[in-house]
């Protein structure tokens, strides 16, 4: 066997991490199809997953322990599930607050009730340390002004160690669609929002975690990496249009360049890192492109019917397209060791 460091990760994107969800169902699939094993889960072919937003809520799934703390709780598909029929709580707002909220520019957009009512429907009272596997889950603490990893090889620690519900609200806090997450721990009072303001794309941040705390001390040169993204927007701001802006124009667009800039510069260092290895092909990157004049489809809070299905089939199609890859990516999966059966 193959001495290898297996990481997943994901980005954030809202209602977007539809796409990453729907290629982690057809990779589910192939490892079922490849082990012969209909109860095969993919965290048990991970040693570390890391996301973001809404990529941090599905690694949270991905590892929520099922009837024994070595079993997960859902399956690829059961994740996508959640977000078919549940998105419309996770976006809710009264008529009234996106009145209130002038549709998110002077509060945030969105109520977090319904988010954390799934959630706590979800996960109960699981904490961070209760993942069956190691991981790494962004947010930003704004009140001491510091990137936030939440770690479940480190919550071994009692200040370390966060309830999922708190996680998950943390990660996905994205200014002007969530409030903050406010609480304290211990007697230090925090205020979380979405890590996607700094690491849209946790590759890198996985990459060195997996490098400063996972036995052997693994690199490119032993890595395999997925990463996965929720659609880059080829969206397209003109001289012409953007010379005499001021501060409301760009909010938005400032939102969109920072988030893809991130996530794009991130998957270039990998590709660089993995190539300089000799080993360019244990590096995936799967991203979908959004057409510029799709307006609809870039939102991330998009939860219409007609909306979720195509970026299902988003999904679908960029797995359809990668087969070959995402084939090879499981001899690699299952190169390094045979997981004892759940």
């Amino acid at each position: 066997m193959n001495k290898q460091t297996r990481i997943l990760t994901i980005d954030g994107g809202g209602i977007r991490g539809l796409i990453p969800a729907r290629i982690l169902v057809s990779l589910e699939r192939k490892l079922q199809q490849r082990t012969g094993r209909n109860d095969a889960y993919l965290a048990e072919y991970f040693d570390l997953i890391a996301g973001t937003s809404t990529g941090g809520l599905i690694t949270c799934l991905l590892l929520a322990p099922g009837e024994n703390e070595w079993t997960p709780a859902f399956t690829a598909q059961e994740i996508v599930d959640l977000y078919l029929n549940h998105g419309t709580e996770i976006f809710d707002a009264p008529l009234s607050k996106r009145i209130r909220s002038l549709n998110g520019l002077v509060d945030e957009r969105y109520q977090a009730t319904g988010f954390e009512r799934l959630i706590d429907e979800r996960v109960g009272d699981l904490w961070l340390s209760q993942l069956i596997k190691p991981c790494l889950i962004t947010a930003y603490d704004v009140t001491r002004r510091k990137a936030k990893f939440f770690t479940q090889h480190d919550a071994r620690n009692d200040d370390k160690d966060y309830p999922i519900k708190v996680v998950a609200r943390a990660t996905s806090a994205a200014p002007t669609y969530f409030e903050a997450m406010p609480g304290e721990n211990g007697r230090t009072p925090y205020a979380y929002v979405d890590g996607g303001l700094f690491a849209n794309n946790p590759t890198m941040c996985a990459y060195v975690e997996a490098y400063r705390k996972l036995a052997d001390q693994p690199t490119a040169e032993n890595m395999v990496i997925l990463s996965l993204g929720t659609g880059q927007i080829s969206r397209s701001y003109p001289y012409h249009n953007v010379k005499d802006w001021g501060m409301v124009q760009w909010i938005k667009p400032l939102i969109d360049i920072m988030m893809a800039g991130m996530s794009e510069t991130v998957d270039y260092q990998m590709r660089q890192l993995f190539t300089a290895h000799g080993r360019s092909n244990s590096y995936l990157r799967l991203q979908a492109t959004i057409a510029k004049d799709d307006t609809e489809l870039a939102e991330m809070d998009n939860v219409t019917p007609a909306n979720m299905e195509r970026l299902l089939a988003l999904g679908v199609q960029l797995a359809d397209e990668h087969e070959a890859e995402l084939d090879a990516l499981v001899e690699e999966l299952l190169s390094v060791e045979e997981p004892t059966p759940a």
